[in-house]
């Protein structure tokens, strides 16, 4: 992970910890490549997991660790999601490592899950907004004084202006838990109105990460996050997914995409015979 503060406390003992891959001020690019090393002999493989909105220099620094280390088992994964979403996929990949997946299922399990994760924010302002789309009319509502927005991210991207009569977001149709991290704004919303219209089983309170006010536009914000809690429905939900063997890295994926050499999925045509598929009941839970 490339920030401390997106590491979240684990669910349970069992799930392990993150290690920090720091920014090119924080630690000179000799030590760096040692500690990659020493992940690597300890664990022998590194998925390294970053938001999109990173400095260029910091993103820099992991492929160039990475290209002098020769390695092809040092996943490089980007995730548009807001911080607190960046942190909560981080937790549940953590959650998988323990799992019997193969680190190519592992990294490339980033993308389908991000699909699982409700990301937003309640903001006093859009107009430094950039990440969703905004129109003229939420911009020039922005300046009156007292509003306030109700903006996702993902897994698509919706904005309201908080009142009365608004329709409250569009939630997730399965069952979860809700991360919040309160900023500067002062508003029991979240809370009070959005968990229970999405049905949330928990709400639990957490640090508002350090980038989440540059990447809002804002730092007069709460920022909230619903996923997926229950590891034997990660597990589940991975699982169902039909494994695929990359042509280039021989490394074992899901979706249409390495995550380790970034090489796209051959067409069925040119696809060597895959060993099965993995079928699941309809309902069934699987365990780790």
């Amino acid at each position: 992970m490339t920030s401390a503060d997106l590491v979240l406390p684990p669910t349970d003992q069992q799930t392990p910890t993150a290690a920090l891959l720091q920014a090119p001020e924080a630690q000179v690019l000799e030590l760096a490549i040692g500690d990659m090393h020493l992940l690597l002999e300890q664990h022998g493989y590194v998925i390294a997991l970053y938001p999109s909105g990173i400095r260029p220099e910091h993103e820099r620094r992991l492929h160039s660790i990475r290209s002098v280390l020769e390695s092809d088992r040092i996943a490089l994964v980007k995730v548009d999601l807001p911080p607190l979403g960046v942190a909560v996929l981080v937790r549940q990949l953590r959650q998988l490592s323990i799992c019997d997946f193969s680190p190519g299922v592992v990294a490339s399990a980033a993308r389908l899950l991000s699909h699982y994760i409700y990301a937003g924010a309640l903001l006093n302002s859009v107009a430094k907004l950039d990440r969703v789309p905004v129109s003229l009319k939420s911009h020039a509502r922005s300046w009156v004084p007292g509003s306030q927005f109700a903006v996702l991210a993902g897994p698509e991207p919706q904005l309201i202006k908080v009142g009365p009569a608004a329709e409250p977001l569009a939630g997730p149709e399965f069952r979860t838990h809700l991360l919040v991290a309160q900023g500067q704004l002062q508003s029991d919303w979240v809370q009070e109105i959005l968990a229970p219209a999405w049905k949330v089983q928990a709400v639990h309170d957490t640090r508002l990460p350090a980038d989440s006010a540059r990447w809002w536009g804002t730092g007069r914000l709460v920022e909230f996050a619903a996923h997926l809690p229950d590891l034997s429905v990660l597990y589940q939900l991975v699982s169902s997914v039909r494994r695929e063997r990359c042509q280039w890295c021989e490394m074992e994926l899901i979706g249409d995409r390495c995550a380790f050499c970034s090489a796209p999925l051959a067409a069925p045509e040119n696809r060597r015979p895959s060993g099965g598929v993995l079928q699941l009941e309809a309902g069934e839970r699987s365990g780790p």
